[in-house]
């Protein structure tokens, strides 16, 4: 594997190839042959575009020529930081089939997220939008490329500055005769981001072979074939939407991905009428504003079979609204970058349906529920959720000192989920390290923290979460000011916001305290703050 990436053990290899999880086929493979069984069937629809499977494949081909003829090199980490446009897919598959590894950042991230992926895998390139909600992705490429020796080419999806590339005019050219470099299923294929639950995300190198199977047997659970219809709507560079089952599931079975421009009712629901969409991956606040409208009663929905819930917990009571409401199965899917997923078993019984997490994918998927002691505990009691299997990564890249935290000497990744098992139906019961989980959106309380302290007026802060109908969880942050002075809401993120962080990272809410509860060794007792908020906004509610 590419160094500083941690490979699995040849016996645990040799046994997943044996058993057929490892195919030895690459994501790149997986697409070609799909289009070579259904070459004029759409697989992508954006608007008024339809592209075909051999249409994709072919662009595919192309721009992966047209990327080494720029300068990239098999095995050079590209970030990737595209919306949801065909220019995604194209970028996607083109950089893993030229043998490059895409790094795959969310449109959110600003100047401190993009600079730690860079600089943290060595990128040699960074593939962008032109300009989106008023932001200028190239300009702030430039920066990157004046900090981060190792960044030498920039690929933009519209109109490029001076020394950027054209993703559109690279696409028109002729394509170089030169043949491309075979492919090493077992090889890094690309690099997703984990939560950041202590610190910047870290990077978790998935291989082809592990990664195709993710997307196969989550496809295969989910229900995907080729009437399968998908309407994406969350950012296609997480993993819930990449591969889990996502883009990649819908590929590989041979569906229709059909990408929304917006997750409102307006926008969705006519989409799925439109395009006969029959399945819908979806999170907590998109459903949560979906109900609270009689938007959908408005629309033929006959076709739609499934919307799937990732990223946070959907509560029962939802998830029963949506079955009732919309006439679909609501499935709950659970799981992490780094590997582990959980899907609730379409048609199942009642209980599992409305409140489990599901039950892992795959019969190799091995877990552990422990104490602080790292025993295991009885089935029912809670506990540390602790995997390892053919699609969970060994370690992070180049991250040696936080794979001796995460990963347990026999090589179990710890998830710092708290759950509970019933035989493999696992119950999540909220996370063991301090984060906060806004919607699916993962905010380090830690490094949120570093930068409220740098502002002149805060002597003293700490981040927690409050409770949110909407998102499940906001961010509230308690300040104790400096002698003599006063800070507002709108101050610290005017601050913050020039930190350059992504936007979902905001506190949005602000408490100025006189002191904070402490433990008798001086440890901040963050549980009472929740609590504290918790009834603050109870109490608000109510009034």
């Amino acid at each position: 594997m590419l160094p500083g990436c941690v490979p699995w053990p040849d016996d645990f290899a040799r046994r997943y190839r044996e058993r057929g999880y490892w195919e030895g086929v690459s994501i790149c493979d997986a697409l070609a042959r799909s289009a070579a069984l259904r070459p004029d069937k759409v697989a992508l629809v954006h608007g008024a575009e339809r592209i075909r499977y051999a249409e994709l494949a072919a662009r595919m081909e192309h721009l992966a020529a047209q990327f080494l003829r720029c300068g990239l090199k098999p095995l050079d980490r590209v970030v990737l930081q595209l919306h949801n446009v065909p220019e995604f897919l194209y970028a996607y598959f083109g950089l893993i089939r030229a043998g490059c590894i895409p790094v795959m950042a969310l449109r959110a991230h600003r100047h401190t997220e993009v600079k730690h992926f860079i600089t943290g895998s060595g990128a040699a390139g960074y593939v962008i939008p032109e300009v989106l909600r008023n932001f200028d992705y190239r300009a702030m490429a430039e920066d990157m490329r004046a900090d981060c020796p190792s960044l030498q080419q920039v690929f933009v999806a519209g109109e490029p500055l001076d020394g950027q590339h054209s993703l559109a005019r690279l696409m028109d050219r002729p394509a170089p005769a030169e043949p491309l470099p075979p492919l090493d299923p077992s090889e890094v294929a690309l690099m997703l981001l984990s939560g950041g639950t202590t610190s910047l995300s870290k990077l978790i190198p998935r291989t082809h072979d592990d990664y195709v199977y993710n997307a196969k047997r989550c496809g295969l659970l989910a229900g995907f074939a080729e009437h399968t219809v998908l309407l994406l709507i969350l950012p296609l560079g997480h993993n819930y939407n990449l591969a889990s089952p996502g883009l990649m599931g819908a590929l590989y079975h041979g569906g229709t991905v059909v990408l929304a421009p917006a997750g409102d009712v307006e926008t969705v629901f006519p989409l799925i009428e439109r395009e006969g969409v029959t399945v819908v991956p979806a999170a907590v606040p998109l459903i949560a504003a979906w109900l609270n409208t009689r938007v959908p009663e408005r629309h033929d929905l006959s076709t739609l079979r499934v919307i799937q819930n990732g990223g946070a917990r959907l509560a029962p009571e939802l998830r029963a609204r949506l079955r009732d409401r919309l006439q679909c199965v609501p499935q709950e899917i659970y799981g992490t970058a780094e590997g582990l997923i959980s899907m609730v078993r379409l048609y199942g019984d009642d209980a599992a349906v409305l409140e489990s997490s599901g039950v892992p994918i795959c019969d190799d998927d091995e877990i552990q529920v422990l104490d602080d002691a790292g025993r295991e505990v009885a089935d029912g009691t809670p506990g540390e959720l602790c995997v390892r299997g053919p699609y969970t990564v060994r370690g992070y890249y180049n991250a040696p000192g936080k794979n001796r935290e995460a990963f347990t000497p026999e090589g179990f990744y710890r998830m710092g989920d708290i759950v509970r098992k019933r035989g493999r139906q696992l119950y999540t019961e909220g996370r063991r390290k301090d984060i906060i989980n806004r919607g699916g959106e993962k905010i380090s309380c830690d490094e949120v923290e570093n930068y409220l302290f740098a502002h002149p007026k805060v002597k003293a802060a700490t981040l927690v979460a409050m409770p949110d109908d909407t998102f499940g969880e906001k961010a509230c942050a308690f300040v104790i000011p400096r002698p003599g002075m006063s800070l507002t809401l709108g101050e610290l993120t005017e601050f913050l916001r020039g930190q350059r962080i992504a936007s979902f990272k905001l506190p949005e809410r602000l408490e100025l305290v006189t002191e904070f509860p402490t433990s008798p060794v001086g440890k901040i007792l963050k549980r009472e703050l929740r609590e504290r908020i918790a009834a603050k906004l109870e109490s608000e509610r109510k009034t």
